[in-house]
């Protein structure tokens, strides 16, 4: 695993489950879903500041993922510090827990954790370190390969988002913002386990509620309602504009519409220096 000791590395819990476990494998999957993506990316697409994409298998979701992955391209150079959030599925955490390890590990290869980053956060009361509130959790560990096909050399700071508030969330995104280097993850799907036709329609009003930077989502409406509150209130503070890339569910990527669930990619771009200037006046 690198230079990474083994007991410092927190390995891959889903590989064969939510995406292949064979590096070619999923080295050629996640290029072949990126081109993809960035054949419906329209020309001249600012590269995004913060994205909100989904964390199902690859089958259902890495579409739909791909479609803000691919925005990333113009930045693979610039962007060095991933700020990760997703909300735990398997154990009740309170706030928002970062792990003590140095990397997370894919089939691709391990993916440094920034300690610092890690540290300045550990100063908020809502953050507390909790190990295994990561070991077993898909959320963010599914977004590590399209991260690592897209990007340069980077780290994470990976947050699994328990019991918090959007306010808390957003304070922990406004203190770790930076500038250009900075990329902001949400990872979240939409709805769940609706008939198709009542998915869509939820599934787009919760689209209009997140365009509109309504900071109300509860958890019908998206599994990460709280880190995709949080970075709502962030985006309405600092005049991000947000896109929606792609709506779609797993009737749609994989056949059975009795039960689905619901996805979206969503890219937030920051002003220009010109409107700022505008703004100012």
């Amino acid at each position: 695993m690198g230079s990474y000791d083994l007991a410092s590395v927190r390995p891959a819990a889903v590989a064969g489950m939510f995406y292949p476990e064979v590096p070619s494998t999923l080295a050629a999957e996640v290029r072949a879903h990126l081109a993809a993506g960035e054949a419906r990316r329209e020309p001249g697409a600012n590269v995004p500041k913060a994205i909100i994409v989904p964390h199902a298998g690859y089958v259902y979701s890495g579409p739909i993922a791909a479609s803000a992955y691919a925005r990333l391209a113009r930045a693979r150079d610039t962007i060095r510090r991933v700020v990760l959030f997703g909300p735990t599925h398997r154990m009740l955490v309170r706030g928002l827990a970062l792990p003590s390890v140095e990397a997370f590990a894919t089939p691709l290869g391990a993916v440094a954790v920034d300690r610092a980053a890690v540290d300045l956060a550990l100063t908020l009361r809502q953050v507390v370190t909790n190990d295994a509130a990561h070991a077993l959790e898909h959320s963010l560990e599914v977004q590590l390969p399209f991260l690592q096909a897209a990007l340069g050399t980077f780290t994470i700071v990976p947050f699994a988002v328990g019991d918090a508030t959007g306010v808390e969330v957003g304070e922990v995104i406004d203190l770790l913002w930076g500038g250009k280097e900075t990329l902001i993850v949400v990872s979240s799907d939409l709805s769940h386990y609706h008939r198709y036709a009542d998915a869509r329609k939820v599934d787009r009003e919760t689209g209009a509620a997140i365009l509109a930077l309504s900071a109300t989502l509860d958890h019908e409406q998206a599994c990460g309602a709280t880190p995709i509150n949080g970075l709502l209130l962030a985006a309405q503070r600092r005049g991000l504009r947000p896109q929606l890339l792609d709506l779609r569910n797993s009737g749609d990527t994989a056949g059975d519409k009795s039960r689905v669930v619901g996805y979206a990619s969503f890219s937030f771009t920051e002003p220009e220096p010109a409107e700022l200037g505008q703004n100012a006046r």
